[in-house]
């Protein structure tokens, strides 16, 4: 059973217990590398690391642009046909949010004052950084600084920090720099894969700088994909005393410097705010109007309009999404916890129009900013019931890419379109083919999200417009992929490929690829036959654009009907794969906990070899295509599977308390989901610095609806039967389902379901078919 093996306690005396805010009372430099994560700030478009404004101490601070990445040339010992030639890595930015004090001529650094007071507070019912501390200078003199920081949900270009000093009991010289710098990460050589590979040429040119009044432009483009990138500050400064104004612009930095001399009980005001703007093949005369234009408009309207601003959005956010717990002897950080994991994909998915969601969001650079399943499995269920905007946004994302999957089918000898395992520009960027491309199932991963947004948002117009065109490029894919073996052609036979267990990799038939399959087999035919009877001229037009012809739909029903499902009779479980069973079980027991993750610590041959699995795999199948196995079917590979999974994935334990919740191991999934709950708050898995674990928190959300509030959304019926864990008193929680906005009340006592918004319409509670009318409470039994 996969261990929680967690790295960090929170001293309650340091971060306080606060259901909407994550607060820390005093500083300590171990928690420097987390709080980088725990702090960022993001909006999907744009996101700031959460070091501090001094940019000391740090360890990986930067700002982080979505989709702004810079091509790199990949080198193979052994080069192979179809193998990538071009990875694609996300940049840190020009750094804008430094502000440096100087006191007397002393640097503040927060870690070399003597603090009287300190208080760093992430408000996420604001969506604003606050930091509050009060120190000594060593000529004895009394100083207070409050920041506030945002990134604005409003206007996804745009951040601003409100910037205050106060002189408590004497005069002093205060010297303010404000920056803006290009400068290279101080990246090391590392033996982990997730990290982002060193660059051996200059990244970012320099194209123009420009100062006008406190307002800098710089423009920079990369030197090989053609990206460029506007960043701009602006300034809004007041002060009652002296003060002088200096402003330097170069091209690889600029500062805009207020030297003043402060006076006691005098505050000293600084709103700084912060442009971005990028674009592939663009002028520096252009982006740099785009970001004169957002600074204008931001430095105008001032700090306290955006923060309010900030707080509508903030507000209409909870009012749709939030989920809440009552409980007795829990963990009483718990309401905390989910609000922030809640908060962390807002900040991955409120401004990407034109892009997808990155695994790590925009709060750090492992897996090089690219895009994953983990978008359409992990993150969109969220958005499908909270954003549905969001979530059309992800999968139009990849209606772009399609011809770049197509011609991957192609290269790789297939017919129809596979999309890439990773990839920010639709490339394929994964250098491991073994747990990268052979990962076929990403086809059907896609086509899944689709069909569920599609389920639950009512966007029709989607589903048999783009995605009817993805639909028959996906089942193309996995007809030409599979085939009819010589020696049993009654059944469709999909070899060589790896399964979401990374552990276990090019093998025969893997269970999960196998019906993911089928199912997108069959959901393609059904919904080419649906647009023939239903929009013959749309079905034309597919036909035109696809040259779809009448046999192919036969071909995929006859292939989703025939597809090998390994089973075991003598165990009664599902095969992982044609030969998972025998290999023999690798030995947990003699593995000490510091040799997780395997992946980092054993050769892969030697992983291959054995029944151990990084993450749920024929679970994973049986969470998604539920109505498909029996309870005890389900309890079975449960049975089995569970032991052999290490947890060295953080998109696995969400799924086994989801798993565990729904057979009625109700304490094993608690467990599970409070590992899921706590992967960054936590840092179970000891790399939370490198940025937050996005399908961790994606599929608490899960968890918590799917497993614990027993969400059945098959085929878009909406069905529930809530599963209130042991010691919970409460667990609230709101959807949106195709316009209506639908709250759901578990408690002992029973479940009310009540429509806050929008029109009636039937769910079904523990099989039993209810009406619900609007603002009218229906109470169900538990």
């Amino acid at each position: 059973m996969t261990k929680l093996r967690r790295r960090i306690e929170a001293p309650v005396d340091v971060f306080p217990v606060d259901h909407w805010r994550i607060v820390q009372t005093r500083f300590d430099h171990r928690y420097v590398p987390h709080e980088e994560t725990i702090y960022a700030l993001a909006n999907g478009y744009l996101g700031l690391r959460g070091g501090f404004e001094e940019g000391r101490p740090a360890a990986d601070d930067g700002t982080l642009v979505n989709g702004f990445f810079e091509l790199r040339p990949i080198s193979y010992p052994e080069e192979g046909f179809g193998f990538p030639r071009q990875g694609q890595t996300i940049l840190y930015v020009p750094e804008a949010k430094i502000i440096r004090l100087y006191v007397d001529g002393a640097p503040f650094d927060v870690q070399r004052v003597a603090a009287d007071q300190f208080q760093r507070v992430l408000d996420m019912q604001a969506g604003v950084l606050i930091r509050d501390v009060t120190w000594t200078t060593p000529r004895g003199k009394r100083v207070r600084l409050v920041t506030r920081r945002l990134v604005s949900f409003e206007d996804r270009h745009l951040a601003a920090i409100d910037w205050e000093l106060t002189l408590l009991d004497a005069p002093a010289r205060i010297d303010i720099v404000s920056e803006i710098v290009n400068r290279p990460p101080a990246d090391e050589e590392s033996n982990d894969p997730r990290k982002p590979p060193l660059f051996s040429h200059k990244v970012l040119h320099p194209e123009r700088a420009v100062a006008d009044g406190l307002r800098l432009y710089h423009c920079y483009r990369t030197e090989l994909s053609d990206q460029w990138i506007g960043c701009g500050i602006d300034h809004v400064f007041s002060a009652d005393s002296p003060t002088e104004t200096r402003v330097a612009c170069e091209d690889e930095r600029g500062s805009v410097t207020f030297m003043v001399d402060g006076e006691p009980g005098k505050p000293i005001r600084l709103s700084k705010f912060i442009a971005y703007h990028t674009e592939v093949s663009g002028s520096a005369a252009e982006l740099g109007f785009r970001v004169e234009a957002t600074l204008h408009r931001a430095a105008k309207r001032g700090f306290a309009a955006l923060a309010a601003e900030q707080r509508a959005f903030m507000d209409d956010f909870w009012q749709r999404s939030d989920v809440e717990i009552e409980a007795e002897g829990e963990d009483p950080r718990k309401q905390q916890i989910i609000r922030w994991n809640l908060f962390q994909l807002l900040q991955a998915s409120a401004c990407i129009e034109g892009h997808s969601i990155p695994a790590r969001g925009l709060t750090g650079r492992v897996y090089e900013g690219h895009y994953f399943w983990d978008a359409e499995i992990y993150y969109l269920p969220f958005l499908d019931y909270t954003a549905p905007t969001a979530a059309r946004h992800v999968l139009e994302h990849r209606w772009h890419q399609l011809d770049q999957a197509r011609a991957r089918a192609r290269e790789l000898s297939h017919a129809g379109a596979l999309f890439p395992w990773r990839t920010i520009n639709g490339a394929e960027a994964s250098t491991f083919f073994l747990a990268g491309t052979a990962q076929y199932h990403i086809d059907a991963a896609i086509m899944y999200g689709l069909q569920k947004y599609a389920d639950i948002s009512g966007d029709e117009e989607f589903l048999l417009g783009a995605g009817a065109e993805m639909y028959v490029e996906t089942a193309r894919l996995w007809l030409s992929l599979g085939c009819y073996p010589e020696h049993d052609p009654e059944h469709f036979f999909i070899n060589g490929v790896t399964g979401p267990d990374e552990y276990t990799a090019l093998v025969n038939n893997n269970f999960y690829t196998n019906v993911m399959a089928r199912w997108n087999l069959q959901q393609a035919a059904d919904i080419v036959e649906r647009l023939e009877r239903e929009r013959p001229d749309a079905f034309r037009a597919l036909g035109t654009k696809t040259g779809l012809a009448v046999q192919e739909v036969a071909e995929w029903r006859r292939a989703a009907e025939r597809i090998l499902i390994p089973y075991d009779e003598r165990l009664g479980i599902h095969l992982q794969d044609d030969s998972f069973l025998d290999k023999k079980c690798w030995d947990f027991e003699n593995t000490p906990d510091e040799n997780y993750p395997l992946l980092i610590h054993y050769h892969y041959l030697k992983i291959y070899r054995h029944q151990v699995i990084k993450q749920a795999d024929t679970i994973l199948a049986m969470v998604l295509l539920r109505h498909q196995f029996s309870d005890e079917d389900k309890k079975r590979n449960f049975d089995y599977y569970d032991p052999l999974t290490t947890g060295d994935s953080s998109l696995s334990a969400c799924i086994q308390s989801i798993a565990a919740a729904e057979i009625g191991y109700d304490d094993l999934a608690l467990k599970y989901f409070r590992f899921a709950a706590v992967m960054d708050l936590a840092d179970v898995a000891g790399n939370v610095v490198d940025g937050a674990h996005l399908a961790s928190i994606g599929g608490t959300w899960m968890a918590l609806v799917y497993g614990f509030g027993g969400l059945d959304d098959t085929d878009g019926r909406i069905a529930f039967t809530p599963r209130l864990p042991r010691g919970w008193k409460r667990l609230r929680f709101r959807l949106t389902i195709r316009g209506r906005r639908l709250e759901v009340d578990v408690t002992r006592e029973g479940t009310t379901y009540t429509i806050r918004e929008g029109e009636p319409f039937s769910i079904t509670h523990r099989g039993e078919s209810v009406m619900l009318a609007p603002g009218e409470p229906r109470l169900m039994p538990a």
